[in-house]
């Protein structure tokens, strides 16, 4: 985040501080600042490692120098909170006009409203998750983390491409035992009931979250650069990743069918039955934990799963569900009492 950082205090940030906070500034707040002391010369070193880059005129213009913490932590959150927002409606946007089955919108399950309400939900909760994870990317700009820049500085040659698999080993355990600890009664209703609303799912759904519930799942994302070593560029890769990955997995296309890999059918699962399949990208500690459910086979056929009588199992066990989590089902579905005519 430190590349990423300098990028963009040289095509953006400085010239908006040195605005809201110009250095020879008259105002009450300029006394609480000591003054910018910096040189040019000694900004941008982030980024320089990878490619030249001088700092703009207006670097050094603000009573914020680039190090500062009140400065770093407003840049964070808005890079956190504007690259997030663009993301998720970039890539849901995608999902759901070239892949989502949109007869999925059909079912009786499917909410009123519901994808203006997902959009709704999941905008209102990113600013709040950014901010929350504010300290970790300031842990990393600031040198706490074992993130390197080069191959050439991993522990020996063949971690440049064990860092993968160790990164989703490690956050998938992790966000399993967050995620099934979000299921417990004394915590569902308060956290994780907000993003099993969507029982029948679409792309929109991927981040809508309550923002504590979206910002614990992301936790060990974060925790993964301080304990274990990690190349930058691949950490920034891993971050595009992640959010990709969340929307495909609410993309209701059940390409993949893997006794390994936690697909969208496996995660559909997840909300239409609650209680199976927590974890993220693979199998493993579901079957550990004795909570992984195969999907089946009926939903890997786009015909069979679309019949009245397909629909009907689903509906029932979904209302069972239902009843034996939440109690009472407070949703306001697009039909309450039949099948649409149009399945």
């Amino acid at each position: 985040m430190d590349v990423i950082l300098d990028v963009l205090d040289t095509l953006v940030f400085d010239r908006l501080y040195a605005a809201v906070l110009p250095r020879h500034s008259a105002t009450k707040i300029a006394h609480y600042f000591p003054s910018n002391g910096t040189e040019l010369a000694t900004l941008n070193e982030s980024v320089n490692r990878y490619f030249a880059l001088l700092p703009s005129k207006w670097a050094t213009q603000s009573i914020l120098p680039r190090d500062h913490l009140l400065r770093q932590s407003l840049s964070l959150f808005l890079i956190t909170w504007l690259f997030g927002i663009i993301l998720y409606f970039l890539s849901a946007t995608l999902s759901f006009h070239f892949i989502y089955d949109k007869r999925a919108m059909k079912h009786p399950k499917f909410l009123r409203n519901q994808i203006s309400m997902e959009i709704a939900q999941a905008v209102n909760a990113m600013p709040v998750m950014a901010a929350l994870t504010v300290p970790f990317f300031l842990a990393e700009v600031r040198g706490y983390t074992k993130l390197y820049d080069f191959s050439s500085q991993a522990p020996f040659p063949l971690y440049t491409y064990l860092q993968y698999p160790i990164f989703i080993a490690f956050t998938d355990f992790g966000i399993y035992w967050i995620h099934r600890g979000e299921h417990h009664p004394k915590v569902y209703k308060h956290l994780h009931k907000p993003h099993h609303k969507w029982i029948i799912s679409t792309p929109f759904a991927s981040y809508a979250f309550h923002p504590v519930d979206g910002w614990a799942q992301s936790l060990s994302y974060h925790v993964f650069p301080i304990l274990f070593p990690l190349q930058k560029v691949a950490y920034l890769g891993l971050f595009v990743f992640v959010t990709i990955w969340t929307v495909m997995i609410h993309d209701g296309e059940y390409a993949l069918d893997s006794p390994v890999v936690n697909g969208s059918a496996c995660h559909t699962i997840h909300h239409y039955y609650f209680n199976y399949n927590y974890g993220q990208f693979l199998t493993i500690w579901d079957r550990i934990g004795g909570s992984y459910r195969k999907p089946n086979r009926e939903l890997f056929d786009r015909e069979v799963r679309m019949t009245q009588n397909e629909i009907k199992k689903q509906v029932e066990e979904m209302e069972k569900l239902v009843k034996e989590v939440e109690g009472v089902d407070d949703r306001c579905y697009e039909t309450q009492t039949e099948m649409k005519k149009t399945l």
